[in-house]
């Protein structure tokens, strides 16, 4: 393990300071299964570690009719899948919260983690796309809501400045239900090869969301409106519709083939338990 120093603000303000402060030398931690990992193997490199999960500004999850959903930084994916606040219309969450690791590690983990580490395998990433997932990012110079879709630029890279930090994941005001389905090597903690996520609102919005196909996330969400049944019934049309988005690669996880067979089954199944077919 590397030396570096130790901070623990207990302010989101106290942190941009010291973020100003230390600029490419400090790096942030909420719950810091993909930081430890990565400074552990020297795949990055830090003077100052800043923990973050202190601030009691991060730490909630709220909810209003008006604003909707606001998930703090530093709240554990367990907490997540607890919140009476997901489990009916945000419940997608829940479930991709449920793959990711074990429920040790999900004491850790956070949403906001999983969305800066910006992974091709993150398992957050698909739901909170397909749920119109926004970004808010502090700086000592104001405040900024950057949507989920413009937020990660490429393997493991985002829009996220050096000195900034994300205080909340922000998702509007929905109604309707989704279903989050990955593969992965092995059970557990394994990344996944593909994720595939979607969402049917109640006025018939249709929207689906790829990982693990490409550098970025793939949203795809210029559908027709749907009601339940004819998801069904225009399964072929939908996939068909995903099919010619996704450019997945050979990589170490999987094959190029792989992938387009598994994003075309995992999508059939979720057409299938969207419609109310099984």
């Amino acid at each position: 393990m590397q030396d570096f120093q130790f901070l623990k603000p207990e302010t989101i303000e106290n942190t941009l300071e010291l973020l100003d402060k230390y600029g490419t030398d400090a790096k942030l931690l909420a719950g810091g299964t993909d930081v430890i990992i990565a400074l552990k193997e020297r795949m990055i490199t830090c003077k100052y570690l800043i923990d973050i999960k202190a601030i009691k500004e991060i730490q909630n999850i709220c909810y209003s009719d008006k604003d909707g959903l606001s998930i703090g930084s530093a709240v554990c994916l367990n907490d997540i899948i607890e919140s009476p606040y997901i489990k009916d219309n945000y419940g997608i969450l829940g479930q991709a919260a449920r793959t990711l690791a074990n429920k040790l590690l999900r004491n850790r983990a956070t949403l906001t983690g999983n969305i800066c580490n910006s992974s091709p395998g993150g398992d957050m990433l698909p739901a909170s796309l397909v749920l119109n997932g926004q970004v808010e990012i502090a700086s000592r110079g104001g405040y900024r809501i950057i949507p989920l879709k413009e937020f990660i630029t490429g393997v493991k890279k985002n829009v996220l400045k050096e000195n900034e930090l994300v205080t909340r994941i922000i998702f509007p005001v929905t109604h309707g239900s989704g279903i989050f389905l990955k593969r992965s090597r092995i059970k557990g903690h394994d990344l996944a090869q593909i994720s595939v996520a979607a969402y049917l609102e109640n006025d018939g919005t249709f929207k689906a969301a790829i990982w693990a196909a490409g550098p970025t996330p793939i949203l795809v969400e210029k559908f027709r409106k749907y009601g339940k049944s004819e998801l069904v019934e225009n399964k072929m049309e939908i996939i068909k519709q995903i099919m010619e988005e996704v450019k997945p690669i050979d990589d170490v996880r999987a094959t190029k083939a792989y992938r387009l067979v598994m994003i075309e089954n995992l999508t059939n199944h979720i057409l299938e338990e969207l419609g109310g077919a099984i």
